[in-house]
């Protein structure tokens, strides 16, 4: 077995399966970033006397937060309050975002990197983040959040989608500033309401997919059209990803109008996503209709939960803690069992492994040593008490104690 560099002992491992509550008392054995064993509690010590201990007092265990829809790019957390303004419309608050964000230095390495260390006070250990690319910015804010990323040491880990946050076609040049950042080592491409913003859905879908097909990355696109506009560019992108093959690489964010659909409509919707291998993000924003959670599950569509923006010139809501996201949408889903509250904190934690491009995440040996302990009874109650978290532990180092950062 590899040396041990950090035992954690006495903790309860939560299962976050649907219908488990909590496991048995164990040590968690750590090696660098990896876990290395699971033991029974006190086994762990004499097995690897020479390694430094931490004290789980019994606490819960669950795995790292996997923030799967951010933008940490653009906010300006911990700098003074930023009034909200702008027009209450998508085109609205981008015209709001490009006239003012200079002033507040967004982007910038220190803002995203604010943003970074509160998710990871919060546990989150890693993320998918949107990173606009227009043309005044060019690629700046990618360079800024890898640049962030890395003054963090890895702690969280961060996969970048570029975003075309003022459109594609209607802005010549996006495109190529796309693949750009597909040459800088991106994986993931955005898109926005291609009806919505472009006015051209067929021809901002097939811009994109040309780079997806071409270059092999990943698509994700926010859809914020609502009800029928919304449906027919769900259909427009299903279309596409089918006919390049695109199986697995394509992501939906927010799609609000599959909440809009009902009944057979709905079901017909949620079979042909998941004849193409389209997954789903959303943030559980209030006043939006539930998602068809439980056909989707059973469909297999993969769903994850993201934070979305923080303290930006869109809301001057949200403070990175994932574990409320997963809160938010048990509320707006009107779910009240134990299993189906566990599965909430599952979104939030091992079923957010696709959009991180992470083959497994959890409290095993073998997986990256992302665990965060808290006082709570057990799944449910850590859901609905949201407590603070005691220690975070990101890729086998100590980053948080007792709700305050410690790197």
């Amino acid at each position: 077995m590899s040396r041990a560099t950090l035992i954690l002992t006495d903790v309860r491992p939560a299962t976050v399966d649907p219908g488990s509550v909590t496991g048995d008392m164990v040590d968690l054995v750590i090696g660098g970033a990896e876990i290395l064993a699971v033991t029974p509690a006190g086994h762990a010590r004499a097995l690897h006397p020479e390694a430094p201990t931490e004290d789980g007092r019994g606490l819960l265990a669950l795995p790292g937060f996997i923030n799967a829809h951010a933008h940490v790019d653009k906010s300006w957390w911990g700098r003074e309050w930023v009034s909200y303004g702008g027009e209450a419309t998508t085109q609205g608050r981008i015209a709001h975002e490009r006239a003012h964000r200079d002033e507040l230095s967004i982007p910038s390495v220190e803002g995203a990197e604010a943003v970074l260390r509160e998710f990871l006070r919060h546990g989150t250990t890693a993320t998918r983040s949107h990173a606009d690319v227009d043309l005044g910015l060019g690629l700046k804010a990618v360079e800024n959040v890898l640049a962030a990323a890395a003054n963090l040491g890895g702690a969280v880990e961060v996969e970048i989608v570029a975003f075309p946050q003022d459109g594609v076609i209607r802005r010549p040049g996006v495109a190529r500033l796309l693949e750009q950042a597909v040459e800088l080592g991106v994986r993931n491409i955005g898109g926005l309401d291609p009806a919505g913003i472009d006015r051209d859905p067929v021809a901002q879908l097939d811009a994109l997919f040309d780079i997806v097909d071409r270059t092999g990355v990943g698509l994700d696109i926010h859809l914020h059209d609502p009800n029928e506009l919304g449906v027919f560019q769900l259909e427009l992108i299903i279309d596409h990803t089918l006919a390049v093959g695109a199986h697995g690489r394509v992501n939906i964010a927010h799609g609000f109008a599959l909440g809009d659909t009902k009944g057979a409509a709905q079901q017909e919707l949620v079979h042909r996503l998941a004849e193409a291998g389209i997954s789903w993000t959303t943030v559980a924003p209030p006043r939006t209709e539930p998602l068809p959670w439980r056909a989707m599950r059973e469909a297999g569509i993969p769903l994850g939960l993201g934070t979305d923006g923080i303290r930006d010139l869109w809301n001057p809501f949200g403070d990175g803690d994932l574990l409320k996201v997963a809160l938010a949408f048990a509320r707006l889903h009107g779910m009240r069992t134990d299993e189906d509250l566990a599965y909430a904190v599952q979104l939030a934690t091992t079923a957010g492994v696709p959009f991180v491009h992470r083959p497994h995440h959890g409290l095993e040996a073998g997986n990256r040593a992302d665990i965060v302990l808290l006082d709570a009874q057990n799944v449910p109650d850590a859901l609905v008490r949201t407590p603070r978290r005691e220690l975070v532990i990101a890729g086998g180092r100590v980053v948080t104690r007792a709700g305050e950062l410690e790197i």
